[in-house]
């Protein structure tokens, strides 16, 4: 089973990971300036994850591929690595949907 990790960034802000069972990072959130922002952040990848329609597919600049998990507002809530190739990018997202829901959250130490 996969693990969000919440950890403090050296700029004072909040963020979390999940990762996946083999300790890959699945998707990793924006900067929050609250640890309860942070937390409400995890608790909307835990009801969003399942969802296929949240899911939006990109491609970078540089050619890989990467997936944003939106909320119901349209919000980005986490960006997954870059992946080489879209099946990569697909696995990624099937990864989140699988881990999200039941993934209990660590805390880092800063």
């Amino acid at each position: 089973m996969g693990k969000f990790e919440l950890s403090k960034r050296k700029n004072g802000e909040f963020q979390f990971n999940l990762k996946a069972g083999n300790g890959e990072i699945i998707l990793t959130s924006e900067g929050y300036t609250t640890k309860a922002a942070c937390v409400n952040g995890i608790e909307s990848v835990k009801k969003n994850g399942p969802v296929d329609g949240r899911y939006e597919k990109k491609v970078a600049s540089n050619g890989k591929f990467f997936f944003n998990l939106k909320a119901t507002n349209g919000q980005v809530i986490g960006s997954s690595q870059m992946y080489a190739s879209e099946s990569g990018r697909d696995n990624g997202i099937e990864s989140v949907k699988k881990n999200a829901p039941e993934s209990p959250v660590v805390e880092l130490d800063s």
